[in-house]
């Protein structure tokens, strides 16, 4: 992995390319804050002209370890600091909760932390833990997040589904009063358990949508389409992705007494979409890839309106 990871630790199994601070369980947030190299502070200071005259409205966001610039914002800007990340965590998840990875990307401009929520739920016969993934900026690109992130423990497939009935995200800008919006974040994550309820039932919905094998192959064509005028080498690949795509809806040992359905495509998708290498693998390849953990996979999206559409 390049080094758009700056820090990090993980749990056990290294995550990406093996970088990271590798530690044998999950860990308290004090810990988790030390392991990650994430104890740090931003503070902020006026930006000046050459003639030393202060630009009015703006501040920088500098890391005071190292004075690392880490951003320019606007004077409305509040900080969030790392350590009220973890706090935050720590006051919704309860006492005793435990991390299992945080780090920083981008020389320190983005923080994050994943924490696995107390529960368990069987739905459809899989295990499914529930984790929450806290994220920040201190460079003013991007709002305060928190997200739930339903994993799949047989094959650690992400079941990201956007449903209209239930809200898995919740964000906030950095501005105004912080601390109120974290606690309102506390009132929208205790919906944790609908999400998880409806998810459930939506999977059950979905197990019950027949999908015959030409419809399926039709999907993945549609899901990985065939570019215009494309070259031998893209028509190549793009049948190459297809083709693996294929295989891990009917091959996948984990969906072989699923059966035939929409909950088994949307795991093929989830499959390819979380494990698949890209053609070409970027220098952010893998902090795309867990960022989609928060955001949402537009695979997963458009796969699910697929099958809804024929339901």
């Amino acid at each position: 992995m390049p080094a758009n990871v700056e820090s990090m630790f993980y749990v056990r199994e290294a995550p990406w390319h093996g970088l990271g601070n590798r530690v044998e369980h999950a860990l308290s947030s004090d810990e988790a804050l030390k392991a990650a190299e994430l104890d740090w502070t931003v503070i902020q200071k006026p930006i000046l002209t050459e003639d030393m005259a202060v630009i009015p409205g703006y501040k920088a966001n500098i890391r005071a370890s190292d004075q690392r610039v880490l951003g320019v914002v606007t004077d409305r800007y509040k900080i969030v600091q790392n350590h009220e990340a973890f706090a935050f965590a720590d006051e919704l998840l309860g006492e005793g909760v435990r991390f299992e990875t945080a780090g920083s990307l981008q020389n320190g401009k983005k923080v994050w932390l994943l924490a696995k929520l107390p529960a368990n739920y069987i739905i459809t016969g899989d295990r499914i833990c529930p984790y929450m993934v806290f994220s920040n900026t201190h460079d003013g690109s991007s709002s305060v997040k928190v997200a739930m992130s339903p994993i799949r423990v047989v094959c650690q497939n992400t079941l990201n589904l956007a449903l209209n009935s239930a809200k898995r995200i919740w964000t906030t800008v950095h501005t105004g009063n912080i601390q109120s919006k974290l606690e309102e974040a506390k009132k929208t994550l205790l919906y944790a358990e609908l999400y998880m309820d409806k998810l459930g039932a939506e999977a059950e919905r979905l197990q019950r949508i027949k999908i015959p094998d030409h419809k399926v192959l039709e999907f993945i064509e549609l899901l990985l389409p065939m570019p215009d005028q494309a070259t031998n080498v893209q028509q190549k690949n793009v049948q190459h992705l297809r083709e693996d795509f294929q295989a891990r809806y009917f091959d996948a040992p984990d969906l072989q007494t699923v059966g035939k359905n929409g909950y088994r495509f949307i795991n093929a998708v989830s499959d390819f979409a979380t494990h698949a290498k890209p053609l070409r693998e970027t220098a952010t390849y893998k902090e795309n890839l867990f960022l989609r953990t928060m955001e949402g996979n537009p695979l997963i999206d458009k796969a699910y309106e697929l099958i809804t559409a024929v339901a």
